[in-house]
């Protein structure tokens, strides 16, 4: 962007969302009380600590402790400048940028912008080129059509071993970028060459939609060629981290409150052909603890839709330990017939019958049992018997009684075995289950060791907590400002002192005063301070008593302070055999002290005079 935004533009966009509504884009939201409570997504956590606050209009989060307003959210999810923020969120409310802004692009990461011209050549070469139409041919084949080509950017990388290199070199693009991005090969004689060559090209999006990676699909038939050939990972692509179409998927969600996961990138599409629009994959790996953490911070509905094959079947198994392990999903298993997978089960099947697939989706318990059933001989008396202990127990994990009850008495009318017994045993599995989760719920598992730690809360001392009240106090009290201000305060805490000249400054210079305009006037690093202040739950009105009370617990914590720097120089004094600088030393201490009483019995007078 060339230029500077104006102040009344950033404040028009910012008035004119909800920053609920932005922040619901990238976080599942529930409402307690007056705020909106979600997990963080700039930590991984069990439990919501993130919190939005729709009067105010800005964020926190008490364990990594970011916060801000909705630019300040964009700019720490999108990872982009304020000027780019400020963009996503107009484009978000509909709101024109000015004109001299609309000419100059949001720039990205030389890589993510080598990635995006890359997927924008595919699908030229793929829908408008003589070259490109081998690749349509077979795009046709697979059942894509124009509009499937264009949701998910679908293209062709043409047999030639140097179009795309060509191309990018043409763009300004350095050897040296080109070799970064994972697009190109390197010969023993330091040439580059194209990586992908005649292949169907399938784009792989971070969360904000913007092309990271590439997989590619053979369109020959030669075996000597892997059938799928993936993007290396590189310092913006981690395959991890990764869920295919999970930008546009995420919208669906808000709206149908559940995402439907598959194996292949090739399901999400059929899928979406057949009118289930929430589909995600991971990208030819197995689902990882990062990808459970993206999907829950969008919703904890989702229904598991691996190939009925019984890798396909085991890989849903570690997947529904995966989500357990998170904790707190509300799950659903697909089973196709015929092990099919969900591309070909539409082909043979339909659509309609596919979309009433997945809204008949089991439990997992339902899918355990129907996995034992196949791994025992029930007409085998030691393996039905087998069969029951390992059945009883999966029940037993159960935290609902009366599925558990509902659940036994199927086995009994199954099995033909006691319903008496099955219940004793019932009761043995429970005991050993909560045996297990008091075992465990006091370890951290290592598959859920947080992507990015929480960072270490600065310690709520009384002096912190004084200066958080009196800063409270400062901001939402005309009375209480002018107090401090005439009395000479000035807080400890250098950041607490610039925070108040700040306000002072902002409220001289803006008529329209809000919380969240005043988190775009200060320095970016100033802004968690004010969000947290305002979100610990400090009362709404501050007493001319509470103010002076205030004041003097900061007056003690000085004297404190005092009283530790003479201790320690009493210590340096004794290793040097100094009697006379331990006797001055002790003089200031004995004087400190004194001080620090008077201040203490006049803290206790007020109290008692509150209390009268």
């Amino acid at each position: 962007m060339a230029g500077r935004i104006s102040e009344d533009f950033i404040n028009e966009v910012r008035g004119s969302v909800n920053i609920v509504d932005v922040i619901s884009q990238y976080v599942s939201l529930e409402k307690r009380g007056k705020d909106y409570v979600g997990l963080c997504p700039f930590h991984q956590e069990k439990t919501p600590s993130f919190s939005v606050n729709p009067d105010k209009q800005f964020f926190y989060c008490f364990g990594c402790h970011k916060g801000g307003n909705v630019y300040k959210f964009i700019m720490e999810k999108e990872e982009v400048t304020f000027p780019e923020s400020v963009e996503r969120v107009a484009e978000f409310a509909n709101i024109p940028m000015p004109q001299e802004y609309q000419e100059q692009p949001v720039k990205l990461n030389p890589l993510m912008q080598m990635h995006k011209e890359a997927a924008d050549f595919y699908q030229q070469v793929l829908m408008t080129t003589k070259i490109g139409e081998r690749g349509l041919e077979y795009a046709r084949k697979r059942g894509l059509d124009d509009d499937l080509l264009k949701h998910f950017k679908i293209g062709y990388a043409p047999g030639k071993s140097d179009l795309l290199l060509t191309y990018l070199r043409g763009e300004g693009y350095t050897d040296d970028q080109l070799a970064e991005s994972g697009l190109f090969v390197k010969s023993q004689d330091g040439r580059l060459f194209d990586r992908f060559r005649d292949r169907l090209m399938f784009p792989m999006s971070d969360e904000s939609g913007h092309p990271v990676a590439f997989s590619g699909r053979r369109i020959s038939d030669d075996p000597e060629e892997p059938k799928y050939l993936n993007s290396p990972e590189t310092s913006i692509f981690n395959k991890s981290d990764l869920l295919f179409h999970f930008s546009e998927a995420k919208k669906h969600a808000r709206k149908e409150g559940h995402l439907v996961l598959f194996e292949g990138h090739m399901d999400v599409i059929s899928a979406y052909k057949a009118g289930v629009k929430t589909g995600i994959a991971s990208m030819g790996t197995s689902l990882t603890q990062q990808q459970v953490y993206m999907i829950r911070r969008i919703t904890k509905q989702v229904v598991i839709n691996y190939d009925g094959d019984d890798p396909g079947q085991h890989a849903t198994e570690r997947a529904v330990g995966l989500f357990k392990q998170a904790g707190n999903f509300d799950l659903g298993i697909v089973i196709l017939p015929d092990k099919l997978d969900p591309d070909e089960y539409v082909k043979q099947y339909g659509s309609d019958s596919y979309q009433a697939a997945i809204r008949g989706a089991i439990s997992t318990t339902d899918f355990f049992l129907q996995r034992l059933k196949k791994k025992y001989n029930l007409n085998n008396e030691r393996e039905q018997v087998a069969y029951l202990s390992e059945a009883v127990a999966e029940i037993a994990a159960l935290p609902n009684p009366v599925e558990q009850d509902l659940y036994v008495g199927r086995l009994a009318k199954e099995t033909g075995v006691s319903l008496d017994a099955l219940k004793v045993n019932l009761s043995r599995a429970r005991r050993k289950q909560r045996r297990v989760d008091q075992h465990t719920s006091s370890e951290v598992l290592p598959e859920l060791a947080p992507l990015a730690p929480a960072a270490d809360p600065q310690p709520v001392t009384r002096a912190l907590k004084a200066q958080q009240r009196l800063l409270y106090a400062y901001i939402y009290s005309d009375e209480a400002r002018d107090y401090l201000t005439v009395n000479g305060f000035v807080f400890p805490n250098p950041e607490y002192e610039r925070l108040a000249k700040f306000w002072l400054n902002y409220i001289e210079t803006h008529e329209n005063v809000s919380l969240s305009g005043f988190l775009d006037f200060i320095p970016e690093e100033l802004q968690s301070i004010i969000v947290s202040t305002d979100m610990t739950g400090l009362p709404g009105e501050i007493t001319l008593e509470e103010l002076e009370a205030q004041v003097r617990v900061l007056n003690l914590c000085k004297i404190d302070d005092e009283i530790d720097r003479h201790m320690q120089a009493i210590a340096d004094a004794r290793r040097r055999n100094d009697q006379t600088a331990i006797l001055l030393e002790t003089q200031a201490i004995l004087q400190l002290r004194q001080l620090k009483l008077q201040e203490e019995e006049a803290v206790s007078d007020r109290r008692k005079a509150n209390q009268g």
